[in-house]
Order: structure tokens, then sequence, then C-alpha cells
């Protein structure tokens, strides 16, 4: 008996050198944990959700991705120590600023980056003079002499061109070739025949990117005109639909794909 009241006493004496969390420390903590995740979120991670069908099938229509801002973000001395930056490079896909539109974000792939030579042949890209394997890309079958055989074909026959292309793309055409300057790109979506894209309205401004897609974290079955509702009551209608079909319209085997 006196052994076990020993032991008691250790466990007891053990328990009271544990010094227990105060209230004050434990909000500390999640104060701690709530600007951590608010640093990721502001200045690395961004929500997009994907409203067309011009990057199928890499991306569908409900799609809803968390995009990197910070790998893709211009050098910086205190941010890039933390989130190593990277160039872009041909193939990449990425999320900008349209320089068509102000404030619309569009996702597309970069085909070509500066000092390349591009051009369609019956909508086969050539990149330096060489056809590129594209297993991505998505064709209807259609033709378009402007869209499949750039930039052979003068903007001005082009539908849905924009005036400043029009005025400005033949003065980077070299032998039959679109010439890339600097600090721009030149951006397609997968969906070649169904994407409005550089083609229309000229190169992406390095200054425009915004980030590169990561992964996908939730796909809900959408279609193009949902988006096209901007009234109040269309809103509410999705966010019951959201609510009642959310298990069997969730694209659950898309559920944390990585884009590429």
């Amino acid at each position: 008996m006196p052994k076990k009241d020993a032991t008691n006493r250790r466990g007891e004496e053990a328990s009271a050198g544990k010094k227990r969390e105060t209230t004050m420390e434990f909000i500390a903590s999640m104060a701690i944990v709530l600007v951590v995740g608010l640093f990721i979120i502001t200045f690395n991670l961004q929500a997009f959700e994907i409203p067309s069908g011009s990057m199928e099938d890499t991306l569908l229509v409900g799609d809803h991705l968390f995009v990197d801002r910070a790998g893709l973000a211009p050098k910086t001395s205190w941010i890039n120590p933390v989130f190593p930056y990277r160039n872009i490079k041909d193939g990449d896909i990425v999320v900008f600023l349209s320089p068509a539109q102000p404030g619309l974000y569009l996702v597309k792939r970069v085909i070509g980056t500066p000092g390349d030579r591009i051009r369609l042949r019956n909508g086969v890209l050539y990149r330096n003079g060489q056809p590129q394997s594209e297993p991505f890309v998505r064709r209807t079958g259609t033709y378009d002499p402007y869209r499949d055989d750039f930039p052979a074909v003068p903007p001005g026959l082009g539908r849905g061109v924009t005036p400043e292309w029009s005025l400005t793309m033949e003065s980077h055409v070299q032998d039959g070739d679109l010439v890339i300057p600097p600090n721009s790109f030149f951006a397609m979506g997968d969906n070649r025949d169904n994407s409005y894209d550089s083609r229309y309205w000229g190169f992406v401004p390095r200054a425009n990117v915004v980030g590169d897609p990561m992964f996908i974290y939730w796909s809900f079955k959408t279609s193009e005109t949902q988006y096209e509702k901007t009234g109040i009551p269309d809103r509410i209608a999705f966010l019951f639909k959201v609510i009642f079909r959310f298990p069997m319209d969730t694209r659950w085997d898309r559920m944390f794909k990585v884009v590429r």
C-alpha cells in the first residue's frame, strides 16, 4: 500500500509540473495561425473560378482553383527568399489581367515567350520553325482562316479582333512569323477553336501576369450561361442549386487535381 501511495504522489507531482496554457496564450497562438494564414492568402494564394470553356479539357467550366501569386511575381528582396521566383516558360498556364478588357482575369497557356517566332498552319503551332506536339489541345474540326493560319491572314479579316491589334500586329510579323517582343507573352486557350486569346487582342504584358494555377480545390458542374446571369435572383437560384445538388454535381474526380 505505501508503494502505491508513493506512485500516486509522483504522478501528482508530474501533473503539477506541467504548465497549463492560459487563455491569453491560447488567443495568441490562434492569432499567429490567423496572421500566417492571411499572409499566405494575401501574398501567395488566390482563389479563381473558371467561367468559360476556352481551356477545356485542361480546365472545365466550374473548376475552382488556387493560384500561386508569388512564384511569378516580380522579384523583391523580402518575399522571394520565402517564395522562390521563377521565369515564365513556353507551355505554362498563367492567370493574367486581360489587355483588352481592364479588370478581367483570364487563364490561358503561354505558347510564345520573348524572342520566340510563332505561326499556325491549319491549326498546328510552329515555334521557331518547329511543329509542336500539343496533346492538351482540343479541336472541333472546323476551319477559320484567320484563327488557324495565324498570322498569314490580315487581322482586318478576323472576327473579334480588337482595333488596337489590327493596327499593330503586322509590325511584329517577320517572314511569316509573329515575333514576341521583350517583356511580353503570347497566350492561347487549349480549346483552340473556341478561345478568345492573343490572336485577337495581342500580347500579354509581363506586368499583367498574376500567377499560375496550382490545383483544383473544388469543381461543380456549371454551364457557361450561368456566368452571364448577373441578377440577384439568378445568384440566389444558383446558390440553392449548389446546396441541393452538391453531392451529385460536384466533380469528385477533379478534387485536388494539379493543373498542368
